[in-house]
């Protein structure tokens, strides 16, 4: 993309809109359903990790004013990775990609901020809100995600949890290995995401 520090003019006066592409290899994000059904007796919660994801972050250098968030996450890359059997594991990416996420109809996931709030807590640390849009299973609905950011001259780094409703994106919830395993509709997503300016 080359540069990714851009100039607008913002009140008359010009102003560079730095730009942060996300490192998905240094960045982590996981989610994080709770069992029920047999399985949730032994405590087999299952943790999926995003592995393909991408996007980026702008706003104004030295500030998080006027700023924007866009996330794109390969329907498809979603992985178990909590302890399990070869066969187990399997059986449930299965499930999840083929039953659940229907990735041949919708292969990709898309979240575009629409407002973006943030509180400076230090000289490099924010606390930030974020409203937006989340495109998922053929569906888009406000999504609301609160971080913790750091920006310096390193990059960017965005860690915060949120949750999410299958049932809001028309999405059954998962069920594997002949019912054993089934799990509640609310999922609870985490972040650490590394983003670098280039």
């Amino acid at each position: 993309m080359g540069d990714l520090a851009a100039h607008e003019m913002i009140d008359g006066n010009e102003t560079t809109i730095a730009r942060y592409r996300i490192d998905a290899r240094q960045s982590r994000f996981v989610v994080q359903p709770e069992a029920t059904g047999l399985l949730s007796v032994f405590g087999h919660n299952p943790t999926i990790a995003i592995c393909g994801f991408g996007g980026d972050a702008r706003f104004i250098s030295g500030t998080l004013q006027q700023a924007s968030l866009l996330l794109l996450v390969q329907s498809g890359s979603l992985a178990l990775v909590s302890e399990s059997s070869d066969k187990d594991r399997h059986e449930i990416e299965r499930a999840m990609r083929d039953e659940v996420l229907e990735i041949a109809r919708y292969p990709e996931i898309i979240f575009m901020s629409k407002s973006i709030t943030a509180n400076r807590m230090t000289e490099d640390q924010y606390q930030v809100r974020i409203i937006g849009s989340l495109s998922l299973h053929g569906l888009t609905r406000e999504q609301l995600i609160d971080a913790r950011v750091n920006v310096n001259e390193a990059g960017l780094r965005a860690q915060g949890e949120f949750t999410l409703r299958q049932s809001d994106y028309n999405i059954k919830p998962v069920s594997a290995l002949g019912g054993t395993l089934k799990v509640k509709d609310d999922l609870r997503l985490s972040f650490d995401i590394i983003a670098r300016q280039s």
